[in-house]
């Protein structure tokens, strides 16, 4: 489905996390300390500068009409996948392959839960067609 102006640069910007889903998957399955560390250095990077302001934008900007036009359980999810998400970040300072794992699998699921759920009642309840 084509998206929403307003969703559009969200939308856009899930390519990135996936991007970052997918090299902490791939260092996780070398097994190597080395790969397992700079995965969680490039992750923790981003993570500023990328993710945290992409989940600033989502919680100011998407979430509240959501929740009050009756999306009130995605919006609940969304928030506790953020949070969850940025203590797993957190914990990256002093990487493991087992929190690395729980990262890419967690930020994988919660991009494709915004784009198939999340962002399609985002569009039936607020927007009309573009």
């Amino acid at each position: 489905m084509k998206r929403h102006i307003s969703l559009l640069q969200l939308s856009r910007e899930h390519h990135l996390a996936l991007k970052l889903a997918r090299i902490a998957r791939i260092a996780v399955e070398t097994g190597q300390a080395q790969a397992i560390d700079d995965a969680a250095k490039r992750i923790c990077q981003l993570f500023a500068s990328e993710l945290e302001p992409h989940f600033l934008a989502e919680e100011r900007d998407v979430l509240p009409a959501l929740a009050a036009a009756g999306g009130g359980a995605l919006t609940d999810r969304t928030l506790a996948e953020h949070a969850a998400l940025r203590e797993l970040n957190q914990q990256l300072a002093s990487p493991d392959s087992e929190t690395l794992a729980r990262f890419a699998s967690l930020l994988h699921d919660h991009v494709r839960f915004e784009e198939r759920e999340l962002f399609e009642l985002a569009q039936a309840l607020l927007h009309t067609p573009p």
